[in-house]
């Protein structure tokens, strides 16, 4: 099983990352206990930036960005974290799913997060990121996360939760669906080999 987080971020080091970093770990710790063998890969898009450009433009991916698609459009869950540029997603962001196929992520369990310097940015995660991974057809957890440059470091308090508590439960909520897909792959193939077997004992004499 894979698991595979994109980040947007320009920095380095970067809150983008990190928060990717932390999300994944929370995936992780909910499919271990599982007995789930989970494999992450990051997407640092600030190094395919020239390659998703030149894309764009040629139409053309070179290996490293086609790698990086084929790793998205074949992961089991995805974490797909940005900075806010502007009240939305980075241009880098978006012009990468923008190569993404749009049947590619139907169907396939979604965690959006994004981060920025104070909290007045967090509405970005539903009047942006949602709708783009509802238009691609994705299944988005109900939990995005925002981090603020003020919540990093705080556990909340007794009215509101703290970044490391929404962490645990969207990192829960993403590997609950990333479990339940092998079963029902697993009983779509089972459908698919009762069939065959009923299409091999009929007789067309």
């Amino acid at each position: 099983m894979k698991l595979v987080a994109v980040s947007a971020g320009l920095s380095t080091p970067s809150s983008t990352r990190l928060l990717a970093d932390r999300l994944a770990e929370a995936v992780h710790g909910e499919l271990a206990p599982q007995g789930l063998d989970v494999e992450t890969e990051v997407v640092e898009l600030r190094e395919l930036a020239v390659a998703v450009a030149n894309n764009l433009v040629t139409g053309f991916p070179p290996p490293p960005l086609a790698a990086a698609i084929d790793a998205v459009t074949g992961a089991a869950g995805l974490i797909a974290v940005t900075p806010v540029f502007t009240a939305s997603y980075s241009g880098l962001f978006k012009s990468f799913f923008d190569l993404i196929d749009p049947d590619a992520l139907t169907g396939k369990p979604v965690l959006i997060a994004a981060t920025g310097g104070t909290a007045r940015h967090s509405l970005v995660l539903e009047h942006a990121l949602r709708p783009l991974f509802s238009y691609l057809r994705a299944d988005v957890v109900p939990t995005a996360v925002y981090a603020a440059s003020e919540d990093w470091g705080s556990g909340g308090d007794a009215y509101t939760e703290g970044l490391p508590a929404r962490i645990r439960r969207a990192g829960g909520e993403l590997a609950a669906r990333m479990a339940a897909r092998p079963s029902r792959a697993a009983s779509e193939d089972d459908d698919v080999t009762a069939l065959e077997r009923q299409l091999s004992d009929l007789r067309f004499d």
